[in-house]
């Protein structure tokens, strides 16, 4: 099949649906590039030992990369509204490939704290595919396109870790981000070939689409509802993973980059998971299934503060959390992409804005609390997050969106 022949069978108009082979291509391109954002996480006492620096110190890395994240979906994403889309894609796969090689090359902290910023701040395709599609899927089968596209963007997580922890092992740090940015090359050349032209549903320019964001925000419960919600349970997300590998450098179980990024793999009992939840979002509503998630993920935290220093305790706890947190990340944005078709880009912005700098808080309070109160104060930190996130849940308010937002349209 010739490349414009294959670009005819994987682009169909929205009312026909999505294709197979786009939510494919999609989902291989959310899972490699959202593993740049997670491949420090194993290798931040390796890269502590390498660069002279405390454990204090190389949790900025992550920190930083999810902050450059927060700042690109801002920046980059509202332009899915208003540019086209797969020359977007193109740029940010190659932008992310130069930040890749620049943290390879680090001589210091400092600099690979820069490096680690940029690599965050290109690393947005995934929800440049996302809003993608959520516009091509029908309305019956949206919550379940948008859990198979989350399920490769959760196979990028917990792979990216699994790699790095091996990658890291046997050749140390530097290799896994020059294998990381080798990656997004090849990427680029496969969606250069691939990926259709998908042109903006009206022309809008950019300063009026980064001033619609607030007024988004301001009239839509159900956009700030979910957007809470996420950001206190990646919150809770990262406070466990970021901490991960300290835990297992000590005893009981004295392991390496290797050991800590194993898990990744036991975590992928969540990608399992995650098309059954936007099954059942599309069945019950998405406010009952993110309900439910949170409480899964919840009691992944007892089980590590009761159980975690025993292996098999270790493995139930992340199960339960993946579990839980990757449902009601698919649950929520069931919600947010159920709204007006118009925003769609802008809303995944202000929804995944709100994830990441959840994210970024849990990395830094998780390292913080790791030092100062140990594998007990992980724990109470990671729980707290998500009651919280419970407590946003459970607010009184309307349960379903209008149809038509009047924040939708950005002014003229």
């Amino acid at each position: 099949m010739t490349p414009k022949a294959a670009q005819k069978e994987i682009y169909r108009p929205a009312s026909q649906g999505i294709s197979a082979q786009l939510v494919l291509l999609l989902s291989i391109a959310a899972a490699a590039t959202v593993a740049n954002l997670y491949y420090a996480q194993p290798l931040l006492p390796e890269m502590a030992r390498s660069l002279g620096v405390t454990a204090s110190t190389v949790g900025w890395v992550p920190v930083l990369t999810q902050v450059g994240y927060a700042l690109g979906l801002l920046l980059f994403i509202p332009l899915g509204d208003a540019v086209e889309r797969r020359r977007l894609t193109l740029g940010l796969v190659l932008a992310s490939g130069v930040a890749l090689l620049a943290a390879a090359a680090a001589p210091g902290a400092a600099w690979l704290a820069v490096a680690s910023l940029a690599v965050g701040f290109f690393t947005v395709v995934p929800h440049v595919a996302l809003p993608l599609a959520a516009h091509l899927a029908d309305p019956g089968e949206r919550g379940r396109v948008i859990g198979l596209i989350m399920s490769g963007i959760l196979a990028g997580i917990l792979l990216a870790r699994t790699v790095a922890g091996l990658v890291g092992g046997a050749f140390g740090w530097r290799a896994v981000y020059a294998l990381a940015a080798a990656c997004m090359v090849l990427l680029a050349i496969g969606l250069a070939r691939l990926l259709p032209k998908s042109p903006p549903e009206r022309s809008v320019r950019y300063v009026e689409l980064l001033a619609s964001l607030g007024p988004l925000v301001r009239d839509e419960a159900e956009l700030r509802r979910p957007s809470l919600i996420g950001a206190m349970v990646f919150g809770a997300f990262s406070v466990f993973w970021t901490t991960l590998a300290f835990f297992l450098e000590g005893p009981p179980y004295g392991w390496g980059a290797e050991g800590a990024g194993l898990f990744g793999l036991i975590g992928l009992a969540g990608a399992l998971a995650v098309p059954r939840v936007g099954r059942l979002a599309d069945r019950r509503g998405a406010r009952f299934a993110t309900g439910a998630s949170l409480l899964v993920a919840l009691v992944s935290f007892g089980v590590f503060a009761l159980l975690g220093r025993n292996l098999a305790g270790l493995v139930l706890g992340v199960v339960l959390l993946d579990v839980g947190v990757q449902s009601a990340h698919v649950a929520n944005l069931a919600r947010v992409h159920a709204l007006d078709p118009a925003a769609r880009s802008r809303r995944n912005t202000v929804y995944m804005v709100s994830y990441f700098a959840g994210g970024a808080l849990g990395t830094w309070l998780g390292v913080r609390a790791w030092a100062r109160f140990g594998w007990t104060g992980v724990c109470a930190t990671g729980a707290a997050f998500l009651l919280l996130a419970l407590a946003f849940w459970a607010l009184p308010g309307a349960t379903a969106a209008p149809p038509r937002s009047r924040a939708a349209a950005p002014p003229r």
